[in-house]
């Protein structure tokens, strides 16, 4: 017998979660880390490639905001905004700690690389679905915090020296609120008529380019 109930937004996300485990798109940093090669160097580009992203994100959201202006996707829009607004002094404080003193300028990212992300979250904002965007956020908030965090135990593991500031912004989990919230979002969406296949296609399109995030950070091997 053929189920036919309606795809929900927890079946897209176990439908990533499983397609992350089957082909995972890795961390280069992570594996930089456990093959002795971490370096002072990589946490630098570890924090100016998030500054460029900061940037990006901050515009994605707003323009989300004003293509979806109505509850609950108007209020993931302006938790993130917040999110990444709250960060950025906490940013410069790592920042300056590391030695970097023009984010924006000679100590931004050289590569390609380190703005793939940007362009994706970018697209996504102004071309992608509710339910698309929506789930890409949720993807981001999963991968990317779930990185950091495991980065920061590496550190504290082997005894790696990096600022405590660094460390302090690194360590934080995801919100358990905000990730639900985002599921919300793709399920008003779905609700709307979003297609569900598609939700997928972009959220994992952004989790790949996460994957260019971390070897931005990690770089050359």
């Amino acid at each position: 017998m053929v189920d036919s109930s309606p795809v929900t937004s927890r079946d897209l996300a176990d439908e990533l979660t499983a397609r992350r485990e089957k082909e995972p798109v890795g961390n280069a940093l992570l594996d930089a880390a456990a093959d002795g090669r971490l370096s002072r160097d990589a946490l630098r580009r570890l924090v100016s490639t998030e500054a460029q992203c900061h940037l990006a994100e901050l515009g994605a959201y707003g323009t989300a905001l004003a293509r979806f202006p109505r509850r609950p996707a108007a209020d993931l829009c302006i938790q993130l905004a917040k999110l990444v607004y709250d960060a950025q002094p906490k940013l410069q404080d790592c920042a300056q700690a590391l030695g970097l003193h023009d984010l924006y300028g000679s100590d931004r990212p050289a590569d390609l690389t380190g703005y793939t992300f940007n362009g994706t979250l970018s697209w996504l904002a102004a071309q992608g679905s509710q339910a698309a965007f929506a789930l890409a956020s949720a993807t981001d908030l999963e991968v990317y915090f779930s990185g950091c965090a495991e980065l920061v135990r590496y550190i504290r593991r082997s005894g790696f020296e990096a600022p405590r500031s660094f460390l302090t912004y690194y360590e934080d989990e995801a919100s358990q609120d905000l990730k639900q919230l985002a599921l919300d979002v793709v399920q008003d969406g779905l609700d709307r008529g979003d297609d569900p296949k598609d939700a997928v296609f972009c959220a994992r399109l952004l989790e790949e380019s996460i994957g260019d995030f971390w070897r931005a950070a990690a770089g050359p091997a």
